[in-house]
């Protein structure tokens, strides 16, 4: 079956990820800005890593016929350098008409610190202003409940925030509500340890239904799975749901958030 992981960190895996991943059937992906396992020291740090998810992955992801779409941010565990931070918001604006750009994101909050909050508020004034999407970053294990309810918060606070315009991200079965009561969509992240496996994602959908939710796999440089959707896609079929159900949650919905974005152009093979 075709599908889509709509968060996945490429630039941490090897091209033969992408050879396995196209075998698999993945069409399309799309790369969160996120943390590069030490924290960089300057601005144009981000800009070079800027460079490399808007010119060089997309096509190192073409040679497989996969299309490769990013997001742009500052991450919440590097957030806490504020004036690195606002440096780093400073230069994004260059970068967004990549046309494989599709918004603002992982921002979000790591700790659910006071910093973590003030540059979560700054990308989404930016988001705002320039009508972009906008990929949320939930905090991990005993954080996640209060993390999610102060981003819920924040982007209430805010009237110029359109929820089916962001997707909270990383929501398991005592977040997934939050999200989707307040009109969000959002993903459910298939990761050892801290996230959801395909079992548990595949439970959360026969609670919730397929609406507004899509699921990933975050692969990147730790313990990860980059053919974790088409794991998911084999509990789902095991468990007898129809393959039209589990398309809309792997192909369908995650299109159909990023065609709001205002880069989108529709490809020939999605």
């Amino acid at each position: 079956m075709d599908y889509i992981d709509p968060h996945i960190h490429m630039i941490s895996r090897t091209t033969d990820d992408y050879q396995r991943m196209a075998w698999a059937g993945c069409q399309a992906i799309s790369e969160p800005a996120f943390w590069a396992g030490f924290d960089r020291g300057s601005a144009t740090a981000f800009h070079d890593y800027f460079r490399q998810l808007t010119d060089f992955e997309p096509k190192r992801a073409a040679q497989f016929n996969i299309r490769h779409y990013c997001w742009l941010c500052i991450n919440a565990k590097e957030a806490e350098n504020v004036s690195l931070s606002r440096e780093v918001i400073a230069i994004i604006p260059e970068f967004l008409k990549h046309p494989n750009v599709l918004g603002i994101g992982e921002i979000g909050l790591n700790k659910n610190s006071a910093n973590e909050a003030t540059i979560f508020q700054e990308h989404l004034d930016l988001a705002m202003k320039t009508d972009e999407l906008v990929l949320i970053h939930t905090p991990h294990l005993e954080d996640k409940y209060k993390g999610t309810r102060m981003i819920v918060d924040m982007l209430r606070n805010d009237k110029r925030v359109t929820p089916h315009r962001v997707c909270v991200d990383h929501v398991e079965e005592h977040t997934v509500r939050i999200a989707l009561d307040g009109g969000f969509w959002c993903g459910m992240t298939l990761y050892p340890t801290t996230k959801c496996t395909p079992a548990r994602a595949a439970d959360i959908i026969e609670i919730v239904g397929t609406e507004r939710i899509m699921v990933n796999s975050a692969g990147d440089w730790g313990k990860s799975d980059p053919l974790a959707v088409p794991e998911f896609i084999q509990e789902m079929k095991r468990r007898g749901h129809p393959d039209a159900t589990i398309r809309k949650v792997v192909y369908e919905n995650p299109l159909s958030f990023w065609r709001q974005s205002a880069n989108w152009k529709e490809p020939g093979n999605l």
